[in-house]
């Protein structure tokens, strides 16, 4: 079988910044998408994640829905130090699974039929254990991947990765949440690769986290690749008592019991950081939105991230807002030539297409750091949802509003 590792990280560098980046991913995330650094944090698909400047789950940051920056993390609120000098060491334990044994294991739970295309990586590649191959049970060509990963089953990251979406920011047409005898959580979703429909494409997927924080991610599409590539059947091959059958497997418990474990060192740089409240995020806001909107809408996190639907009469439009402490050690990523205010706050602001979204959906970013490492940003669009087509010209606030909210003095009572 040919395992083409660079392949399988187009996929899984992008889906795994989706999927598993829904659970956090090891990753102190939220889920919605908001833009950063002027191109790039945040957790991804329940709907909250962190602005990225890259797609690559690898590195430094996820790109979520909507464009969003995901700056991964030691531990939930600890800033990481720099990636090529990080003083966190890794112990490794049980049984290191190779490529050739993860994609083994993945065609052995699945139903019969011919496989094509398999691509994955080994348990000690920096990403974790995957596989994907192209399925074939006889009614049509369709791509299945599983990642495998370890996590602190008590973070928020995890257990927001199985917690279904906020449908007012994610277009789906069924998710469900169940816990299993052994006190594991599963969700299974099942929507579309692109959230305006604008192919048929469907993207299904499992996601299980165990109590010990074993994580697994089983993902499909009614398509031989999950971008690019017609529709071959209406639906994925694998129903939902499928997926979770897969998901459950033995196997990836197995996998995950090789991943290296990170064993936290006394390094100064990752000083603990409380993170800000959700509710906190959300009134200071809705306090600081112009006074020519009403709130149609609103809902937060439990950490850091907040939204608003809001409406000056033209329509609505979604507002969403990451505040973060202790991210200095990503300013010379994402602020490279800002605008320094005269109290040394760094400003980028950007507008451009939302990522996933519909027709003529646009998103405009208002993103700050203060010199304490705070970093405040916001995000709003001219759709009331994620992945919508435009229903206004233009957000409803402005850009000079939005700079002014995420510039507030009031952030500084949150960190």
């Amino acid at each position: 079988m040919p395992i083409d590792d660079s392949a399988a990280g187009d996929l899984f560098e992008e889906r795994l910044g989706d999927a598993l980046h829904r659970a956090g991913n090891g990753f102190d995330a939220d889920r919605r998408a908001l833009a950063a650094g002027g191109e790039a944090r945040g957790r991804r698909s329940r709907s909250r994640r962190r602005i990225a400047v890259t797609g690559s789950v690898a590195g430094l940051a996820l790109v979520g829905v909507g464009g969003a920056l995901l700056v991964p993390r030691t531990d939930l609120g600890r800033a990481p130090a720099d990636t090529g000098t990080s003083k966190v060491r890794t112990e490794k334990h049980g049984h290191v699974m190779s490529a050739a044994d993860m994609i083994e294991a993945l065609e052995k739970t699945l139903p019969a039929g011919r496989f094509s295309g398999e691509t994955g990586r080994p348990g000690d590649h920096p990403l974790g254990p995957s596989a994907l191959v192209v399925h074939d049970d006889g009614h049509g060509k369709a791509a299945v991947s599983v990642g495998v990963n370890l996590v602190d089953p008590a973070s928020p990251a995890a257990g927001e990765g199985v917690t279904c979406p906020d449908r007012s920011l994610t277009t789906y047409d069924t998710c469900g949440t169940s816990t299993l005898p052994d006190g594991s959580r599963l969700m299974i979703f099942q929507g579309y690769e692109y959230p305006d429909r604008r192919t048929d494409t469907k993207y299904w997927y499992a996601q299980l986290l165990t109590p010990t924080g074993r994580q697994v991610n089983v993902s499909e599409w009614n398509a031989a690749a999950e971008k690019g590539s017609p529709v071959t059947r209406p639906e994925p091959p694998l129903s939902p008592a499928g997926l979770k059958r897969v998901a459950t497997a033995a196997v990836w418990r197995r996998a995950a019991d090789g991943l290296p474990k990170p064993r936290e060192t006394s390094d100064p740089t990752t000083t603990w950081r409380t993170p800000a409240d959700g509710k906190a995020v959300l009134d200071t806001l809705v306090s600081l939105l112009p006074e020519d909107v009403t709130v149609a809408s609103r809902g937060a996190d439990d950490q850091e991230y907040a939204w608003v639907i809001v409406d000056d009469g033209e329509g609505r439009s979604l507002v969403q807002i990451n505040v973060q402490a202790g991210m200095g050690d990503v300013e010379g990523q994402l602020f490279g030539g800002a605008e320094t205010l005269p109290d040394g706050t760094k400003v980028v602001t950007k507008k451009a297409p939302a990522e996933k979204g519909g027709s003529g959906a646009s998103m405009w970013t208002a993103d700050t750091i203060r010199p304490d490492g705070l970093r405040v940003v916001v995000s709003a669009f001219n759709a009331d949802r994620q992945g919508a087509a435009a229903t206004r010209p233009a957000p409803a606030l402005t850009m000079s509003e939005l700079r002014a909210i995420a510039t507030s003095a009031k952030w500084r009572s949150l960190s």
